[in-house]
């Protein structure tokens, strides 16, 4: 058997600051569900803590993001930089 699909709100939510940490606004990636497929969005700090509360989003820890820029190589390139022709 199939296992029941979550709902959309019960779907995790990621963020990837791409700001300096005293930047003036945050400039981050959001994504809902996959963390690879996500928008590039700006807020001042104090609606994006807001907007990481509201949400109950999860911070992409270096692991995550590496894998994530890994993909995006792999899609804009055809393979990663390490894998030979």
């Amino acid at each position: 058997m199939s296992q029941p699909q979550p709902s959309f709100d019960q779907l995790p939510r990621y963020v990837r600051v791409r700001s300096e940490p005293d930047a003036a606004f945050v400039e981050f990636d959001f994504a809902i569900g996959y963390p690879d497929l996500f928008v590039e969005l700006v807020l001042p700090r104090a609606a994006f803590a807001s907007f990481c509360e509201r949400n109950r989003v999860r911070h992409m820890d270096a692991a995550m993001a590496e894998a994530v820029d890994a993909d995006m190589e792999k899609w804009r390139y055809g393979a990663s930089r390490g894998q030979a022709d």
